[in-house]
């Protein structure tokens, strides 16, 4: 089959995903994915999209098996003496590199990305972590090849479909690549950069909106990359400062494309619920549940949203039931799904818990049993839920403090709920009784500090919001100067400086946000959630001193 109906096709079966025909597309692309490089490409990332999504042991061998293969046939197209470095040196020398040599490497660079997030996901140790980290280095220095083959060529090739092909799979691959390492913390970073890795954010997103202008078959998955980017990178890794204007304008056209396709509902249900807009991300959420019921994984990704659209109005009947839905139906994270669903049976009033026949501290002592590993790793949200549950493990526990609202700042959700405020006075009220019935304790526990520099913390992220920054201010001053009678919540210290930082910078004191987010970096470590306030305090600093100028 020549590469011009390879493509054709493999858009084919793009599509039919995109409308929620996944078996369909399929069907298109097995019977030549062992001939083609492109149907090798579209039907192994299918399965691995399968298999991340399950979780299922079984989905993520026959994704392995399928990549494997998809290599292999992918080599077959490459140009012999293409070992990783040598094809710049060849386009210099001979500037007839054939066409589908050149879309062969690009294949073959996104299998191999395909095969490191498996690798990640499927083992549990080491060995495998640092394979993985070998295959993403050997992709993205074809990646940076294949960028040197598109300036030495633009002039020759600028106009031909296929090269348009080939430019639109370089800026996807050097796009995704720079966004993604420009996220890394510096100590990260360093040991990276050591090894041939370097990312710029503005380049990163440069080259994926030209990838996404495009007219090639990547040009939807550039959009879907800066939508991740700009609707759940920057809100759980960054500061909640995604770019919600471009993923709207990157999302309209398909919106009109797909009205149907769950992907697109997804993403269109995401942006409202960002914007603040709870019951339109609700209406839309449930659209997608009923657009397919082929992937049920699609479904999963909707209950979790529902659930904290729910949560953010303290709905918490209504987000019972999505946790409760999750608990049953979904393998991603059972340690965490039955810890909120604990959390927010705990902020139920007795009688109505008593109705759903739960029991909370049943509910709090399974969470250890069911955490898991990743590349030989626990999940750190898991960690955070099994050392909080640990509380529950005592003959007669002391009940955690507001635990799903704590939960909501872990998934930085107060940023969400802050686009409104009649939804963040409510949580101000609910907080401000946790408050009072900790003031008023007649016997206060071994966890009270811990209990009350909570509230305190999240109290001042409500004011924060609701623009009463001096009494913001004081509550988190108020849970600093409490850090020598903190006894367990040492991750309360290093997020309540982030906190003032972003609350000073607010402000416009500069050099006083800059003092306090490096104290946290500094001074701190070994405690709950650490990388993940290190991704935040990495976009922070790179916010309060202008983007790194780095080189591409």
């Amino acid at each position: 089959m020549d590469l011009h109906t390879a493509i054709q096709e493999t858009q084919c079966a793009l599509s039919l995903v995109l409308n929620n025909k996944f078996s369909d597309a399929l069907d298109l692309l097995k019977p030549c994915w062992k001939d083609s490089m492109y149907h090798a490409l579209g039907y192994s990332s299918i399965l691995v999209m399968q298999a991340a999504m399950t979780f299922e042991h079984r989905d993520i061998q026959t994704a392995m098996a399928t990549i494997k293969q998809a290599l292999q046939t992918c080599q077959r197209f490459r140009r012999r003496n293409s070992v990783v470095g040598s094809l710049s040196s060849l386009i210099s020398k001979q500037s007839n590199l054939q066409e589908e040599e050149m879309h062969a490497e690009i294949c073959y660079a996104e299998c191999l990305l395909q095969k490191a997030t498996l690798t990640f996901v499927q083992d549990e140790n080491m060995i495998s972590f640092i394979k993985g980290g070998i295959k993403i280095r050997t992709s993205y220095q074809i990646y940076k090849d294949c960028q040197n083959v598109l300036n030495t060529t633009q002039d020759l090739n600028g106009q031909l479909d296929s090269f348009k092909q080939f430019e639109g799979g370089v800026k996807l691959g050097i796009g995704s690549f720079n966004l993604m390492l420009s996220l890394l913390p510096q100590r990260i970073l360093r040991l990276l950069e050591f090894i041939g890795f370097s990312g710029n954010r503005e380049f990163g997103l440069s080259q994926l909106r030209e990838g996404a202008s495009t007219c090639s078959l990547r040009s939807i998955l550039s959009v879907l990359t800066l939508l991740f980017y700009h609707t759940y990178v920057s809100l759980i890794l960054g500061t909640g400062e995604g770019n919600l204007v471009e993923a709207e304008a990157l999302l309209e056209p398909y919106q009109h494309k797909y009205p149907k396709g769950s992907i697109i509902l997804f993403y269109s249900a995401r942006i409202a619920s960002l914007r603040g807009n709870f019951e339109k991300a609700r209406a839309r959420y449930e659209e997608c549940i009923s657009s397919q019921q082929e992937w049920k994984q699609v479904h999963h990704l909707c209950y979790w949203e529902l659930m904290w659209t729910h949560s953010y109005q303290q709905e918490w009947q209504q987000a019972y039931h999505y946790a409760d839905l999750l608990c049953k139906e979904s393998r991603w994270s059972k340690a965490i799904y039955v810890y909120q669903k604990a959390a927010i049976l705990s902020m139920m009033p007795e009688e109505e818990v008593k109705k759903t026949g739960e029991d909370i501290t049943e509910l709090f002592r399974q969470v250890e049993g069911l955490k898991q590993r990743l590349a030989g790793k626990s999940i750190p949200t898991e960690k955070f839920a099994v050392r909080k549950s640990r509380r529950y493990k005592a003959a007669s526990p002391i009940p955690l403090v507001i635990p799903a609202l704590e939960m909501m700042y872990v998934w930085n959700g107060f940023t969400i709920v802050g686009k409104r405020a009649d939804c963040t006075e409510s949580l101000l009220v609910t907080i401000e009784t946790a408050e009072k019935q900790l003031r008023n304790d007649p016997n206060p526990s071994e966890f009270h500090p811990d209990d009350s520099c909570l509230v305190q913390m999240l109290k001042g992220l409500c004011l924060k919001h609701l623009g009463r920054l001096l009494q913001a201010e004081l509550c988190f001053t108020q849970v600093l100067s409490s850090e020598s009678r903190i006894r367990y919540d040492h991750y309360l210290i290093p997020f309540t400086l982030y906190e003032l930082g972003l609350l000073y910078k607010l402000q416009g004191d500069f050099t006083k946000a800059t003092t306090y987010i490096e104290n946290a970096k500094l001074n701190y470590k070994d405690y709950s959630m650490e990388s993940r306030l290190h991704f935040r305090i990495h976009a922070a600093l790179n916010s309060l001193r202008g983007s790194p100028v780095g080189t591409p």
